[in-house]
């Protein structure tokens, strides 16, 4: 194995390295020293110039986290994303040995005409592996397939401290129930082996739901939940009155086999391709532009209003679609977040027990009326609770609020965020690292606990003694440090 080398103490970092960087929203931004390693060797060498230059180190994916979990001010920031080669596929047993940096697309590319799918992807295809662990993501079937974590047998992790451990899911639960979900704390995963989801075409079913109000929307949840794969609601937040919550539920199922009469088609990867244009014509990558004018309250009153009473009339509640083009909702636009302007968009995203989902969700959605901060999309899931120590989820349900952030707004939006928090804690609701910007200190410690911090940083001594891997986040959540 090649060694690192040898970096001596004192060492200025070249300055051209020295690179702005942005959450994903666009809301939060960084001045970091950017290096993006190709092999192990190179990954050891950024941590030793850290040490050699009295730099800490943020670890970064594809920087696809919303908030500041990926950025690190004035520091050297490790990016994963040419350490993305795929090591091993057994395609009968569906199990894939990775490097970090391989990203949700390049996984579902290589394992789809194969008859596999990943277990669980988020709304993006573009997010690496390493990050989606670090975080430990969910998707829209978490009700019934739990984190991604949950498909892991094994990884690799380059710890801070320089040691190299290697962390089976049957032999180290505790280690590996530990560092999962960790957000890049403790070291930088370097390989990592899971299990695909096997299919049986390349398509699922889709059935479209609708719920006239908020109460309704969770009793569909109810009925629905057993005999769904997939299930994820779109709540219009600007709704009142007797219509208050109302929302458009997309249902999807696997196809079992042979219900599909040409598999081999529909599990081709161009199969999965999104298209490039609307309508036949007009190129998506333009789209953002048009998106603008809308993407505002008024605009999105009305386009709220539209899709519903569109989907209400519409008679096609029942379709086949392809795998890709269900779960990557976010990419169908390219650089839609662009359509948010400068102040770019921060997502706020709770997670509350099920017995008091409905009347938090129902005060959240009347504070944000109130304070005349309504969210332009509003996501509702169904999650189950799972043994990751620094878990988001529950027995119960998510709601994700995505707000646009503007000169004017910026300060009445984090406040009403602490609002939002304090609603959240009273129900003993929880919160997603991949999603927060606005998050305090004193709200991180409350939703998971102090016997739960005090394990988390006891192994962050354990796996970095000298306290060099930190970010923007770990800041804010850790010493609250300001992070605005």
């Amino acid at each position: 194995m090649p060694q690192a080398t040898i970096i001596p103490i004192g060492t200025i970092i070249p300055i051209d390295h020295l690179e702005p960087i942005d959450g994903w929203g666009g809301a939060v931004h960084s001045a970091t020293y950017v290096f993006r390693p190709s092999t192990l060797a190179q990954l050891k060498d950024a941590f030793a110039l850290a040490g050699s230059a009295d730099k800490t180190v943020t670890l970064r994916g594809a920087g696809r986290s919303y908030g500041d979990a990926a950025l690190g001010r004035e520091n050297i920031t490790i990016e994963l994303i040419r350490m993305n080669r795929i090591l091993a596929w057994d395609p009968v047993e569906g199990i894939i040995t990775c490097e970090p940096g391989v990203t949700i697309e390049q996984l579902w590319r290589y394992v789809i005409e194969d008859g596999y799918w990943p277990p669980v992807v988020s709304g993006t295809m573009y997010p690496t592996l390493g990050g989606v662990l670090g975080m430990n993501i969910h998707g829209k079937n978490n009700f019934k397939a739990g984190p991604i974590g949950d498909h892991v047998l094994s990884f690799d992790l380059l710890a801070a401290s320089g040691e190299e451990i290697h962390v089976d899911r049957e032999r180290d639960p505790e280690l590996f129930y530990s560092i999962i979900g960790s957000f890049g704390m403790f070291g930088c995963f370097t390989r990592i082996t899971m299990k695909m989801k096997k299919v049986y075409s390349g398509d699922l079913d889709i059935k479209v739901l609708m719920a006239e109000n908020l109460h309704e929307l969770f009793q569909l949840y109810e009925k629905q939940i057993p005999e769904s794969d997939y299930l994820v609601g779109w709540i219009d937040m600007f709704a009142t009155g007797k219509a208050a919550g109302r929302a458009i539920v997309h249902r999807a199922n696997y196809l079992p086999a042979g219900l599909d009469p040409m598999p081999a088609q529909t599990l081709r990867a161009q199969h999965q391709d999104l298209p490039d244009t609307i309508l036949g014509f007009f190129p998506k990558s333009i789209v953002w532009l048009f998106m603008r004018p809308f993407t505002n309250s008024f605009g999105a009153k009305w386009v709220n209003y539209a899709k519903f009473w569109s989907s209400k009339i519409n008679p096609k509640k029942q379709m086949r679609q392809a795998h890709a083009a269900f779960a990557f909702l976010l990419d169908y636009v390219p650089n839609w977040k662009k359509s948010y302007g400068k102040g770019g968009l921060i997502q706020y995203q709770s997670f509350i027990p099920k017995e008091k989902a409905e009347q938090v969700y129902r005060d959240q959605l009347v504070l944000c009326q109130r304070e005349k901060l309504v969210p332009l999309l509003a996501v509702f899931k169904r999650h189950r609770p799972d043994k990751f120590l620094m878990t988001h989820a529950v027995d119960g349900f998510s709601l994700a609020l995505d707000f646009k952030v503007t000169r004017t707004n910026r300060e009445r939006l984090w406040k009403l965020t602490e609002k939002l928090n304090q609603l959240v804690l009273d129900s003993g609701g929880r919160f997603y690292m991949a999603k927060d910007a606005t998050l305090t200190r004193e709200a991180f410690h409350k939703y998971l606990g102090e016997e739960t911090i005090t394990k988390f940083l006891a192994l962050k001594k354990r796996f970095d003694p000298e306290g060099i891997l930190e970010s923007e986040l770990s800041n804010r959540l850790l010493t609250d440090t300001p992070s605005q």
